[in-house]
């Protein structure tokens, strides 16, 4: 999931890119939330990417309706946390596969 958002072309993709093999989760948000804290380990270079990634990517379900959105967020340069936002009442306890993920650069506003 992190290399098909991050495939995307936006100021300090590629240094996220980079980051990929040195992300571990440290934290859940919550006991049963998909959303996770992240830390990169030592060696990757740091992004000019802040706040949260400019890309939009949806999340549809099996039958095809709009089920959510992933956000990555970075502090600091690093990719800090992998949010799933969903729109609905139950709230996922997984993050999505990769196939229900659709992905495209925000214009800036």
């Amino acid at each position: 999931m992190l290399e098909l958002v991050l495939s995307q072309e936006f100021p300090g993709a590629a240094e996220l890119l980079a980051q990929i093999d040195l992300v571990e989760v440290y934290a859940q948000w919550g006991p049963e939330s998909a959303s996770v804290d992240v830390r990169v380990l030592e060696g990757a270079p740091p992004s000019v990417a802040s706040g949260v990634v400019p890309v939009r990517s949806i999340v549809v379900d099996e039958a095809g309706s709009l089920f959510g959105e992933i956000l990555l967020w970075v502090g600091d340069g690093y990719l800090a946390a992998i949010e799933f936002a969903w729109y609905g009442d139950e709230p996922p306890r997984t993050l999505p596969e990769v196939r229900m993920i659709s992905t495209e650069v925000q214009a800036d506003k």
